[in-house]
């Protein structure tokens, strides 16, 4: 006997159908006057239809196979994120953000209470768990409003930076609407938004909320016809007040080392302008700079920007790759004597930008570990009195924030906590136009959901509210600043019997120690390696393949 899915009860759909449309025809010829006789009629005869077009198309073997019963895997599949997400998944499987990480988020952007009542939900005998060590005699709980000054010693106009900020987001990326939200709610708050490398559209200054201003390797809004830096339209724009800060991005989280591509049919005018590139052309972003290639021509370029902006701090953001380029950098910087004012980490399991799955699962550092080789560079080079250290990547509380102070960082960014205060729903529609919270989207309907003066009073609160908790937490510790928080203030659980703090589990280098004795580090190979000239290694790093020659389609 035939298997209804092999053979014919697979045309099931289509018979159905028929029967119905033919049983409804002869209805209609006794009950001409009801309408629902003829409503279930035409969609009957619909349906046939349907069933007999899948039946003959050639690009879908499912539906060729299973006219019509193949809709109902399509539907189910568009379904199955919603399904996952709402009924199936408990409060800590969703990805990258669990219901649980989520909740939080949105009860502090609303100002609700985010108490949890009945003890925690971890098991805190799991290989992740994590503790911040509190101490018998806790101190007064500090003022919030923490603050760390960025180019004290290089800068004319150097900027107190707020410990949790808005991470990188371009327009284009984010909607108009979203930027304008976040850029309101930012100047109540008194933190920064970073602009992203989109550019500085009218909605990052319609509310003059202090800006860091990203530029990319498309240059966009200082760049030339042909996609070079322009340093006149450079100076007009980074000599706004609002511009507080000037950061060079070499990488991101979500993509490091590929580089980006807008379609022409997302440009919009108001895209065009702000970036300043043309309405009906792609728009490339270029996965390198063209304004330098090497570590020292880097600190240089950075340093024109200090000069051309006034004497604003200027820093670089990368995900790291290679770890002898960041050793290069520091070298370069000991030779010239040009210092970064800031450097920003961003961790590979970050992301608002759409990239393909290898990249962003399997290329660039996670945060922990590029954050400590930066901290390290620096510290074991002398270099980390006169550079501030940043640090984002999955930030949305206090702990995160205070697990990356306690590795180094001076101060913290988060994106897609900020969306989410926002009022988005991790759909994760950000690349297809199709956000259904209008935070990511140019669609003007979509857009309309997202009003500015409800939105913007919860990114402030979110990150009022974040804070305060870390006020908190360092009282809780005896201490009286963030700045104060070491690696051995966290512990984490290796096995189901121990827990070592943070200092036992990773090196951390003493002051100047790669320049005096580099073999005594885990570093000396890729020390030895770093060019100041090149971002390319002196000689071999690690084992060779030693290939004959190399393998080419043929």
């Amino acid at each position: 006997m035939a298997d209804s899915t092999t053979g014919p009860g697979r045309f099931i759909g289509p018979v159905i159908a028929a029967v119905i449309f033919l049983g409804g025809g002869v209805a209609l010829f006794f009950y001409p006057a009801s309408p629902w006789l003829w409503l279930l009629t035409l969609v009957a005869l619909a349906l046939l239809a349907q069933g007999l077009r899948d039946l003959l198309q050639h690009r879908h073997t499912l539906l060729r196979n299973y006219p019509l019963l193949a809709h109902f895997r399509w539907f189910f599949e568009f379904l199955r994120p919603f399904l996952r997400q709402y009924i199936v998944e408990n409060d800590r499987e969703g990805r990258p953000y669990n219901r649980d990480m989520r909740s939080l988020i949105y009860e502090r952007a609303k100002d609700q209470v985010d108490a949890k009542p009945f003890g925690s939900d971890l098991d805190a005998y799991d290989n992740e768990f994590q503790v911040v060590t509190h101490s018998m005699a806790p101190r007064p709980k500090p003022d919030s409003d923490f603050r760390v000054r960025v180019g004290a010693d290089t800068c004319a106009r150097p900027f107190d930076v707020s410990l949790l900020n808005v991470s990188a987001m371009s327009f284009g990326s984010l909607s108009g609407p979203a930027v304008e939200a976040l850029n309101l709610g930012a100047r109540r708050g008194g933190f920064y938004q970073d602009t992203g490398e989109g550019g500085i559209s009218p909605y990052h200054v319609r509310h003059g909320g202090d800006l860091v201003w990203e530029i990319g390797s498309g240059y966009f809004g200082c760049r030339d016809r042909d996609g070079y830096f322009d340093r006149g339209l450079f100076r007009e724009q980074a000599n706004r007040d609002s511009v507080r800060m000037i950061e060079i991005k070499l990488s991101q989280g979500a993509k490091p080392g590929h580089g980006g591509l807008l379609p022409a049919a997302k440009i919009t005018e108001e895209i065009a302008r702000t970036r300043k590139i043309p309405v009906a052309q792609d728009c490339l972003s270029p996965a390198y700079h063209t304004a330098f290639s090497a570590p020292r021509e880097l600190l240089e370029f950075a340093a024109s920007l200090r000069a051309d902006s006034g004497g604003k701090p200027v820093g670089i953001k990368l995900c790291v790759g290679h770890p002898w380029e960041v050793f290069a950098l520091c070298k370069a910087m000991l030779d010239s004597g040009i210092r970064l004012d800031f450097i920003v980490v961003d961790g590979a399991e970050g992301g608002t930008g759409a990239a393909p799955e290898e990249f962003s699962d399997h290329v660039g550092m996670p945060l922990r570990e590029g954050l400590l080789l930066v901290r390290n560079a620096l510290v074991g080079t002398g270099l980390r009195p006169d550079i501030r250290l940043a640090a984002s990547g999955k930030v949305y509380s206090a702990y995160t924030m205070a697990a990356n102070l306690a590795l180094g960082a001076d101060w913290c960014n988060a994106a897609r906590a900020f969306m989410l205060s926002l009022g988005c729903v991790q759909t994760k529609s950000c690349h297809n136009d199709l956000c259904p919270t209008g935070v990511a989207t140019q669609n003007p309907n979509r857009q309309r959901g997202l009003v500015i003066a409800d939105k913007a009073p919860r990114v402030a609160n979110f990150q009022r509210h974040t804070l305060d908790h870390l006020a908190d937490l360092v009282a809780a510790a005896g201490l009286d600043h963030p700045a104060e928080l070491l690696p051995h203030h966290l512990l984490h659980r290796r096995s189901a019997t121990e827990l070592i703090g943070l200092d036992k589990m990773y090196p951390f280098l003493r002051s100047g120690e790669l320049l005096e004795d580099p073999a005594a580090t885990p570093y000396q190979e890729w020390w030895n390696a770093a060019d100041p000239d090149s971002f390319k290694p002196r000689g071999l790093v690690g084992p060779g393949h030693h290939r004959s020659a190399r393998v080419t389609p043929g």
